[in-house]
């Protein structure tokens, strides 16, 4: 049996058109110590294939890390087949505040290293040792508190559409890179202030919260499920939302709206934006902010030289590309010196 995904994105989306079915987009992490990530990575990629699970997914020795999508009418499904894993049964599934049917377009289950890559090379580090969890309404009363310090364990092009408001946002590019820059800044306040961080949906800050436990902060705290489960008890207790902007996400929606509030800046004109694409160059696969009026004007490309290039047979493009280094797997996510707007 090939464990593989065997489609291309193109044969994926038209099946997904073809059925007409509405299909949930879904995440979920948990820690736990898995003995053989690989017999256990191929487990579920039998059993998600089976239900037409698209998405992409890390196993480690450290855990699990999961951003899926599933047939809305397999959802039950889905969830008892999950629930029957014992480090899993009873986990919360953060269920997308926007559908789209096509969020994913493949099965990729990977083996890592790390569930989330952190740089840390510490055996004294217990991951499982953990802050304490914060619903909602909890999140808003102690962020409100002047001896609380508000951190963004996110990425810098993640922050920049979307925060919480009064949280430090660092200028990072990686998670790993977050955790000494932050360490450093906060350093005296071990015992006197309150540490309360948020990400997307929580795993970041599982890891970040153990970590500064382990550096001795005594009061630290974490956002349960991230800004998708706060905007879901949000919505469903009627809680004031002091999330502005954007929730920044990892497939082919590139973000959720919470508020109608923008908060960046279309980073070749300007003005008002939040929208991230794509440069169109394949040689290039820049991350950036576009307003619609640039993005028809620059056919999505990020420079002049990038739209000539993309107006190239495709065969001129592939020749172009021979020998070079695959650009989409360089770490450029809004980092260009071309970008005259990036705040």
């Amino acid at each position: 049996m090939q464990l593989y995904n065997k489609l291309s994105a193109e044969e994926r989306a038209k099946l997904i058109d073809e059925a007409g079915e509405n299909r949930l987009t879904i995440s979920f992490y948990q820690y736990h110590n898995i003995s053989d990530p690989q017999s256990f990575r191929d487990q579920l990629f039998i059993e998600w294939e089976a239900l037409d699970v698209l998405g992409r997914t890390y196993v480690s020795y450290e855990g699990i890390n999961a951003q899926i999508s599933v047939p809305a009418k397999s959802f039950e499904a889905f969830r008892e087949k999950l629930y029957s894993i014992s480090f899993l049964n009873g986990i919360r599934l953060n269920v997308a505040v926007e559908h789209d049917n096509k969020s994913f377009l493949k099965l990729k289950i990977k083996v890592r290293d790390k569930i989330v890559a952190d740089g840390l090379n510490d055996d004294t580090f217990d991951v499982t040792a953990i802050g304490t969890h914060l619903k909602a309404k909890e999140f808003n009363d102690i962020i409100s508190r002047d001896d609380t310090i508000l951190v963004d364990m996110r990425n810098h092009y993640e922050s920049e559409i979307g925060h919480f408001e009064g949280a430090w946002t660092p200028d990072v590019d990686t998670f790993r890179d977050s955790l000494p820059i932050i360490l450093d800044e906060i350093k005296g306040h071990e015992e006197d202030k309150n540490l309360v961080m948020y990400c997307t949906g929580g795993i970041r800050c599982e890891k970040a919260s153990a970590y500064f436990r382990h550096n001795g902060f005594k009061n630290v705290y974490q956002l349960e499920g991230g800004i998708i489960e706060y905007t879901r008890q949000v919505n469903s207790e009627n809680l004031d939302n002091k999330f502005k902007g954007k929730n920044f996400v990892f497939d082919h929606r590139r973000a959720e709206r919470i508020s109608d509030d923008v908060l960046s800046v279309c980073h070749q004109c300007g003005e008002p934006a939040d929208t991230h694409v794509n440069c169109a160059n394949a040689a290039c696969h820049l991350l950036f902010i576009q307003c619609e009026k640039c993005q028809k004007k620059m056919d999505t490309c990020c420079t002049e030289e990038c739209k000539s290039i993309n107006a190239l047979p495709e065969e001129e493009q592939k020749e172009l590309r021979k020998g070079k280094e695959v650009s989409n797997k360089i770490f450029r996510k809004g980092r260009s010196e071309s970008l005259k707007y990036k705040s």
